[in-house]
């Protein structure tokens, strides 16, 4: 009776996992009995259905410090909730931009993109809560298996079989050095919890090469220089809604999953990656400019631009503290409305017109005001210009890695974002400054489009301002 008891209280921590699950199980059964007729209910009932789980996730709390299950295998605590609380609120953002697009070019298969997308965010929350290498490991690929098949989900396009082609293949060499990696990590400290991992982890030549392995495994996730290969080609391949998934939640939730792998495992010699993660820092930083600045096409343009935030979220990551961690998170909360806005623009059109280059916004502004208004909004943020909320969440990062003395890595930051603020108002001229004789025509924004452009709008402009949120993240990062 008690192994039974015990077995169950198991699970009483995992509310967030199997409210998800419940989610899941219905998109499922929904899709399979419902007709072709009944898709677009179907949809709307998905959406529903996510969005009463996302609010259920808000009521949740179980303190500051980490509460553990399954023998410390999993961990949650305010600070894991609220990270998943954020991916939650992303991904019903990117629903609403999908909608339209499952509504006519893939309404067959509407079902499946839902359940694939939620199916990867189960993937998320384990990555999240992991306590243990092992299911870090199992959680990432929960979440890059589906994500490989929404890439190439738009079976009539060419680009998005490639896409996926070389996102799977990158993704199973990144597995395998990570792999690799985390059997040294075992080998050397004899456990795979990650705080059994701290205490034994001394820095000897095997155990930092096994760091550097696990390193560069992740850093495929994130989309770090010089792992970062696959993501323009995937960015430009995959269906719109698909890249704005993977450029913020998949990008967040493997970073603060790698914040915490660090804070735990390999906090008595932080000098061992620190040193790493500086030149790995300061390199993606200048490449996503630097190549951001030569792009055409708005979604490979976006896709340098992910890798260049991905940089800077790094900040945070480098300075090693509850400072740091904060940062972070209040980063990737401003990231995930910014980022959503530019690409729910892009999708708008693209389902519309067919239209994402960048020669293709020009005199945008003639025809849809509302639209590049957004988008300028959104540059602006990406670019860091005040007091949008960009701004105030590279100023926290910045201030992070500046309290532990990184000063020239905080300027390097500074000198690119400079840079960064070129091409983003490249976008910004091309729709306000720039005519054209065959602009975009007028666009009607459907419904579902209108309400997560206002959402990431009003975060764009209104988060930054609010003090209370990066206060409550500074309090609960304490008990990581």
């Amino acid at each position: 009776m008690e192994v039974i008891k015990e077995f169950y209280s198991g699970f009483s921590i995992m509310n967030q996992e199997i409210s998800l699950i419940l989610v899941l199980v219905f998109v499922l059964l929904a899709d399979l009995f419902c007709g072709e007729k009944n898709k677009k209910a179907m949809q709307l009932c998905a959406i529903t259905a996510f969005a009463l789980n996302v609010i259920y996730g808000f009521t949740l709390t179980v303190g500051s410090t980490c509460v553990s299950s399954f023998a410390g295998m999993y961990e949650t605590s305010d600070m894991h909730i609220l990270v998943k609380n954020i991916l939650n609120v992303g991904t019903l953002i990117v629903f609403f931009f999908a909608h339209y697009w499952n509504s006519h070019e893939n309404k067959s298969q509407s079902g499946e993109f839902y359940f694939l997308m939620l199916s990867t965010l189960l993937g998320m929350y384990l990555m999240i809560s992991s306590g243990n290498f092992l299911l870090f490991y199992i959680g990432l690929e929960t979440a890059s298996i589906p994500m490989a098949a929404m890439v190439a989900f738009n079976k009539k396009a060419q680009e998005s079989a490639e896409a996926a082609a070389k996102y799977i293949l990158t993704a199973a060499f990144s597995s395998g050095v990570m792999l690799f990696g985390i059997s040294l990590i075992y080998g050397t400290c004899g456990t795979l919890y990650f705080n059994g991992v701290g205490d034994a982890f001394q820095a000897e030549p095997l155990q930092v090469m096994a760091m550097i392995l696990f390193i560069a495994g992740i850093g495929f996730k994130i989309s770090l220089v010089p792992f970062h290969l696959w993501t323009a080609d995937t960015y430009q391949g995959a269906p719109t809604a698909v890249t704005a998934y993977l450029s913020v939640m998949s990008q967040g939730a493997a970073a603060f999953a790698f914040l915490c792998i660090l804070f735990k495992a390999f906090h008595n010699y932080p000098e061992s990656w620190q040193n790493i993660l500086w030149w790995i820092i300061v390199i993606t930083i200048t490449v996503g400019n630097l190549f951001a600045i030569r792009q055409k096409n708005l979604k490979r343009f976006l896709a340098f631009s992910s890798i260049s935030q991905a940089g800077y979220i790094m900040l945070g990551v480098i300075s090693g503290t509850a400072q740091g961690m904060a940062a972070t998170v209040f980063y990737i909360f401003i990231y995930l409305f910014t980022n959503l806005a530019a690409f729910g623009i892009i999708s708008n059109i693209e389902n519309k017109t067919g239209k994402v280059g960048m020669d293709d916004y020009d005199g945008l502004y003639s025809t849809n005001k509302k639209l590049a208004l957004v988008m300028m909004l959104a540059m602006f943020s990406l670019g860091g210009i005040p007091f949008f909320a960009g701004f105030f969440s590279k100023f926290f990062i910045f201030m992070a890695a500046a309290q532990q003395e990184q000063y020239l890595l905080v300027f390097l930051a500074l000198a690119n974002t400079i840079i960064s603020l070129y091409y983003y108002l490249l976008v910004v001229k091309a729709m306000f400054i720039k005519k054209s004789e065959n602009p975009i025509p007028a666009i009607k924004s459907d419904t579902m489009t209108v309400i997560g452009l206002s959402i990431c709008t009003i975060g764009m402009i209104v988060l930054g301002f609010i003090s209370p949120i990066y206060e409550y993240m500074a309090s609960i990062s304490f008990g990581m």
